[in-house]
Protein backbone atom coordinates (compact mmCIF):
# COMPACT_ATOMS: atom_id res chain seq x y z
CA UNK A 1 0.00 0.00 0.00
CA UNK A 2 1.35 3.40 -0.66
CA UNK A 3 1.60 6.05 2.11
CA UNK A 4 2.22 3.29 4.79
CA UNK A 5 5.72 2.98 6.33
CA UNK A 6 6.49 0.22 8.92
CA UNK A 7 9.69 0.70 11.34
CA UNK A 8 10.93 -0.07 14.48
CA UNK A 9 8.78 2.01 17.18
CA UNK A 10 11.00 4.72 19.14
CA UNK A 11 9.76 5.14 22.70
CA UNK A 12 7.62 8.53 22.04
CA UNK A 13 5.83 5.89 20.10
CA UNK A 14 4.99 3.92 22.76
CA UNK A 15 1.76 5.81 24.33
CA UNK A 16 0.13 5.93 21.28
CA UNK A 17 1.07 2.23 20.81
CA UNK A 18 -0.39 1.23 23.96
CA UNK A 19 -3.39 3.22 23.10
CA UNK A 20 -4.29 1.72 19.83
CA UNK A 21 -3.33 -1.36 20.83
CA UNK A 22 -6.00 -1.99 24.01
CA UNK A 23 -8.64 -0.26 21.35
CA UNK A 24 -7.89 -2.75 18.65
CA UNK A 25 -8.26 -5.41 21.05
CA UNK A 26 -11.80 -3.45 23.06
CA UNK A 27 -13.03 -3.40 20.01
CA UNK A 28 -12.95 -7.00 18.70
CA UNK A 29 -14.25 -8.27 22.26
CA UNK A 30 -11.46 -9.48 23.40
CA UNK A 31 -10.57 -7.41 26.57
CA UNK A 32 -14.37 -8.61 28.20
CA UNK A 33 -13.91 -10.40 31.25
CA UNK A 34 -10.18 -10.36 30.87
CA UNK A 35 -7.97 -10.15 34.03
CA UNK A 36 -4.39 -8.29 33.52
CA UNK A 37 -4.21 -8.63 29.41
CA UNK A 38 -4.78 -4.85 28.40
CA UNK A 39 -1.91 -4.08 30.99
CA UNK A 40 0.17 -6.26 28.75
CA UNK A 41 -0.58 -4.79 25.37
CA UNK A 42 -0.14 -1.41 27.33
CA UNK A 43 3.23 -2.64 28.35
CA UNK A 44 5.09 -1.54 25.63
CA UNK A 45 8.06 -0.41 27.10
CA UNK A 46 8.21 -3.86 27.80
CA UNK A 47 7.99 -5.43 24.86
CA UNK A 48 10.66 -3.04 23.07
CA UNK A 49 12.83 -4.37 25.63
CA UNK A 50 12.52 -8.47 24.86
CA UNK A 51 11.61 -7.96 21.05
CA UNK A 52 11.04 -5.52 18.54
CA UNK A 53 7.76 -3.13 18.26
CA UNK A 54 6.93 -2.29 14.43
CA UNK A 55 4.64 0.22 13.72
CA UNK A 56 2.60 1.15 10.51
CA UNK A 57 2.70 4.73 9.99
CA UNK A 58 0.60 6.69 7.97
CA UNK A 59 3.51 8.94 5.72
CA UNK A 60 1.24 11.35 4.63
CA UNK A 61 0.18 12.13 8.39
CA UNK A 62 2.42 10.30 10.39
CA UNK A 63 -0.25 8.91 12.46
CA UNK A 64 0.01 5.14 14.09
CA UNK A 65 -2.18 2.83 11.97
CA UNK A 66 -1.26 -0.36 13.56
CA UNK A 67 2.04 -2.17 15.68
CA UNK A 68 2.93 -5.79 16.55
CA UNK A 69 5.69 -7.44 18.39
CA UNK A 70 8.32 -9.32 16.93
CA UNK A 71 10.09 -12.07 19.15
CA UNK A 72 12.33 -14.91 18.65
CA UNK A 73 12.70 -18.41 20.43
CA UNK A 74 13.67 -17.94 24.51
CA UNK A 75 12.64 -14.31 24.80
CA UNK A 76 10.53 -13.45 27.47
CA UNK A 77 7.58 -12.69 24.92
CA UNK A 78 7.86 -15.97 23.38
CA UNK A 79 4.96 -18.06 23.44
CA UNK A 80 5.15 -20.53 20.80
CA UNK A 81 8.33 -20.20 19.17
CA UNK A 82 10.75 -23.19 19.17
CA UNK A 83 14.80 -23.27 18.42
CA UNK A 84 14.99 -21.34 14.57
CA UNK A 85 11.50 -20.05 14.50
CA UNK A 86 10.22 -16.53 15.37
CA UNK A 87 7.00 -15.12 16.54
CA UNK A 88 4.85 -12.18 16.52
CA UNK A 89 2.32 -11.58 19.03
CA UNK A 90 0.22 -8.30 19.81
CA UNK A 91 -0.62 -7.41 16.36
CA UNK A 92 -3.04 -4.43 16.28
CA UNK A 93 -4.50 -2.11 13.73
CA UNK A 94 -5.97 1.16 15.14
CA UNK A 95 -10.55 0.55 14.68
CA UNK A 96 -10.25 4.02 13.09
CA UNK A 97 -7.56 2.75 10.25
CA UNK A 98 -8.63 -1.38 9.54
CA UNK A 99 -8.99 -2.17 5.71
CA UNK A 100 -6.33 0.20 5.18
CA UNK A 101 -3.39 -2.43 4.90
CA UNK A 102 -1.44 -1.79 8.03
CA UNK A 103 -2.32 -5.16 9.33
CA UNK A 104 -0.79 -7.07 6.63
CA UNK A 105 1.67 -4.99 6.17
CA UNK A 106 3.03 -5.81 9.71
CA UNK A 107 2.74 -9.30 9.44
CA UNK A 108 4.52 -9.21 6.11
CA UNK A 109 7.58 -6.99 7.82
CA UNK A 110 7.86 -9.93 10.76
CA UNK A 111 7.81 -12.04 8.00
CA UNK A 112 10.90 -10.36 6.40
CA UNK A 113 12.36 -9.79 9.36
CA UNK A 114 12.66 -13.77 10.35
CA UNK A 115 13.36 -14.67 6.77
CA UNK A 116 16.82 -12.01 7.61
CA UNK A 117 17.92 -13.60 10.58
CA UNK A 118 17.79 -17.16 9.14
CA UNK A 119 14.52 -18.75 10.80
CA UNK A 120 13.00 -21.37 9.70
CA UNK A 121 9.37 -20.35 10.62
CA UNK A 122 6.87 -18.18 12.03
CA UNK A 123 4.29 -19.40 14.50
CA UNK A 124 1.85 -17.26 15.87
CA UNK A 125 -1.57 -18.16 17.96
CA UNK A 126 -4.88 -16.40 17.40
CA UNK A 127 -7.99 -16.26 19.69
CA UNK A 128 -11.00 -18.92 17.96
CA UNK A 129 -13.97 -16.58 17.55
CA UNK A 130 -12.22 -13.35 17.47
CA UNK A 131 -10.47 -10.84 15.09
CA UNK A 132 -11.89 -12.35 11.85
CA UNK A 133 -9.81 -10.15 9.53
CA UNK A 134 -6.83 -11.24 11.08
CA UNK A 135 -7.85 -15.27 10.74
CA UNK A 136 -8.64 -14.11 6.98
CA UNK A 137 -4.67 -12.35 6.68
CA UNK A 138 -2.69 -15.22 8.00
CA UNK A 139 -4.88 -17.79 5.63
CA UNK A 140 -3.55 -15.67 2.62
CA UNK A 141 -0.07 -15.70 4.00
CA UNK A 142 -0.42 -19.13 4.10
CA UNK A 143 -0.26 -19.81 7.77
CA UNK A 144 -1.13 -23.47 8.98
CA UNK A 145 -3.18 -24.45 12.02
CA UNK A 146 -0.48 -26.57 14.34
CA UNK A 147 -3.49 -27.76 16.91
CA UNK A 148 -0.05 -29.37 19.01
CA UNK A 149 0.77 -25.72 19.45
CA UNK A 150 -3.11 -24.64 21.01
CA UNK A 151 -3.04 -23.40 24.34
CA UNK A 152 -5.14 -21.81 26.81
CA UNK A 153 -3.02 -18.99 29.58
CA UNK A 154 -6.48 -18.53 31.25
CA UNK A 155 -9.75 -20.71 31.47
CA UNK A 156 -11.91 -19.43 28.74
CA UNK A 157 -9.69 -18.40 26.60
CA UNK A 158 -8.05 -20.76 24.00
CA UNK A 159 -5.59 -19.92 21.34
CA UNK A 160 -5.03 -21.66 18.19
CA UNK A 161 -1.71 -22.24 17.12
CA UNK A 162 -0.40 -21.14 13.36
CA UNK A 163 2.83 -21.98 11.92
CA UNK A 164 4.42 -20.86 8.49
CA UNK A 165 7.01 -22.49 6.84
CA UNK A 166 9.67 -20.02 5.60
CA UNK A 167 11.88 -20.43 2.57
CA UNK A 168 15.57 -22.06 2.96
CA UNK A 169 17.87 -19.30 2.04
CA UNK A 170 20.34 -20.40 -0.31
CA UNK A 171 23.83 -18.81 -0.46
CA UNK A 172 24.56 -19.05 -4.11
CA UNK A 173 26.96 -16.38 -6.48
Amino acid sequence: MTGLLVRRAAAADFAAVARLTVAAYEADGQLKGESGYAVALADVATRAASGEVLVAVDEATGGLLGSVTFVLSGTPYAELCGPGEAEFRMLAVDPAAQGRGAGAALARACLSRAAELGCSAVVICRRDGFAEAGRRLYERLGFVRTPERDWSPLPGVELLGLRLELPVATSEG
